[in-house]
């Protein structure tokens, strides 16, 4: 279906144990810039129950209003219905979510269903006269394209830690609640049960600390010290390809462009050379330190401290001095 007289900036915020997930609130950000440049207002879209705090900083991170939808189902099909009707009813011009695997799912359903396309991965938003202009890495990382959508509704994906996130504590709203129902043939699959692999808990998008290992940890019983450098820096546990092809840590712990893209306050990459794909992954993080062996290892190009050596000699002197300075 095609929409006529489109206006203002619609973000999907999704939300992890009724709290929005970071990327959503980055994204409600740049859309508040974005919106304040066209003279238009950002509408945040929240579907679950008990969202109460989350509302609250929904408007702080930048929204002008939040439509509510009271709704538990979480799947894909139930979410696409409830943005679709949405959608028609407020007509927004230009579609954002931060980009999670679900939002990837998501987000290139609504467009289909207007007629229109979207835009994945997006780590930058510029404004060109009357067009957005969306910069997208392709081939692994190694090229930036720009993209403009003609068509309309612009619908787009945000990387993680494309933009910073900008709480203005005393910021409010209008909450609009949508009572939207969905009917059981909109839901095209059923859930008949979730098998979750040993460490699937681990959040690497929401952490302010990775400590990631790569192939240069050598052996499993070695990348043991990367973990135990992640629990003295209150940290997450972050690896490379190889590291999982090696089985020394389950896949959910991947970061790359087969992984996950984070943006921690911190990143240190024990042992990392520093392949495209897993710097297509990480390079959004704020600090990064490298530890290698190799002094022209690629990694050492996009840290802020780099550390030449061993890491498997260097990672238990960093465990000790970091005790030391917690033990002041």
């Amino acid at each position: 279906m095609k929409l006529t007289d489109m206006k203002n900036i619609m973000v999907y915020v999704e939300t992890a144990n009724k709290t929005p997930i970071n990327c959503a609130l980055e994204t409600l950000g740049k859309a508040s810039e974005i919106a304040k440049a066209k003279g238009e207002e950002v509408f945040a879209v929240l579907i679950g129950k008990d969202l109460d705090e989350a509302t609250k900083l929904v408007f702080q991170a930048g929204a002008d209003k939040i439509i509510l939808v009271e709704n538990e189902n979480a799947q894909v099909e139930s979410h696409r219905f409830i943005l679709t009707e949405i959608i028609k009813k407020y007509k927004p011009a230009t579609i954002m979510a931060g980009g999670t695997q679900y939002a990837k799912d998501l987000m290139p359903i609504i467009a289909s269903r207007f007629e229109t396309t979207s835009a994945v991965d997006v780590i930058n938003i510029k404004l060109e006269g009357d067009n957005i202009v969306m910069t997208c890495p392709v081939y692994g990382g190694t090229i930036l394209n720009d993209v403009v959508i003609k068509t309309s509704p612009v619908v787009m994906s945000i990387r993680s830690g494309s933009f910073a996130k900008n709480l203005v504590p005393e910021k409010t709203g209008e909450i609009i609640k949508e009572d939207i129902s969905v009917p059981a043939e909109a839901i095209l699959t059923k859930i008949v049960d979730i098998i979750k692999e040993v460490g699937e808990q681990v959040n690497l998008e929401e952490a302010e600390i990775i400590v990631s290992g790569g192939r240069g940890m050598g052996t499993k019983e070695n990348f043991e010290l990367v973990k135990q450098l992640a629990d003295v820096c209150g940290g997450v546990v972050g690896a490379t390809r190889p590291a999982i092809e090696g089985e020394w840590i389950p896949r959910s712990h991947q970061v790359g462009q087969s992984g996950k893209i984070v943006s921690p306050k911190l990143y240190i990459a024990c042992g990392v050379s520093g392949a495209t794909q897993h710097l297509s992954g990480m390079i959004g993080s704020e600090y990064i330190v490298a530890i290698n062996k190799d002094e022209d290892a690629p990694i050492f190009d996009v840290a802020d401290v780099g550390l030449v050596g061993d890491a498997i000699k260097v990672i238990p002197l960093l465990i000790e001095e970091i005790n030391k300075i917690k033990n002041m």
